[in-house]
């Protein structure tokens, strides 16, 4: 992790740690070690296809078999995706939506409509929202996704996302997740850090998960 970062998610947890139900998560977890993965917008895409509704080894799996199909060590781009017959991709395990969906991306790729990763940093949030929807296949969840994880952008709150939800649901004691539309009203105090608000809120999820387990 850069010290750039380090300093910028410093004052995303003093920030969080106002918060009187973020302070206590945020002093148990520890500093936020999220580090994006700087890879191009096509790949992300890509890869977030491969672990839609899968197991994260069976999605590995796929895409190892995929990158298996092209020479040398880069990702294969979106050339030779569109070059392959869909049985080729079918044969690595991508049922026939994803497929499709991954021939999409490599289309606009080629097209421009997926940016590379420099272009993407002249790009906000909302632009990339807006250009990437228009993907088969691609939600905002996803889309969201990538924006946290690969380009770092650090005021993201994916409100779809079951493990967020399930994180505040759990800090708070409540009997059910709150709405979408909840969540993002109350993570507007969070901002601009709402993205290292999310990884928090993942971390409780995550405790959850393991005090499920050790109770069984």
């Amino acid at each position: 992790m850069s010290e750039e970062m380090k300093s910028g998610w410093a004052k995303a947890e003093r920030k969080l740690a106002r918060d009187p139900i973020l302070k206590p998560l945020v002093k148990r977890i520890g500093p936020c070690t999220l580090v994006p993965l700087q890879r191009e917008p096509y790949e992300a895409l890509v890869r977030a296809i491969a672990h839609q509704q899968v197991h994260g080894r069976a999605a590995e799996a796929m895409l190892n078999r995929f990158r298996a199909l092209h020479e040398g060590e880069e990702f294969p781009n979106a050339d030779f995706v569109l070059a392959l017959p869909p049985e080729a991709l079918r044969g690595c395990g991508f049922s026939g939506s994803k497929v499709l969906a991954i021939q999409d991306i490599a289309a606009k790729a080629r097209e421009g409509l997926v940016p590379t990763l420099e272009e993407a940093g002249s790009l906000s949030d909302a632009e990339l929202i807006e250009r990437l929807v228009a993907i088969r296949g691609v939600g905002r969840w996803t889309v969201e996704m990538l924006l946290i994880f690969t380009l770092g952008r650090p005021d993201i709150l994916p409100v779809d996302d079951f493990g967020v939800r399930e994180g505040w649901k759990l800090l708070n004691g409540l009997e059910a997740q709150p709405k979408p539309k909840e969540l993002a009203a109350i993570g507007e105090a969070w901002a601009p850090w709402r993205s290292i608000a999310a990884w928090y809120l993942w971390r409780a999820a995550d405790e959850g998960k393991k005090v499920k387990v050790s109770a069984v």
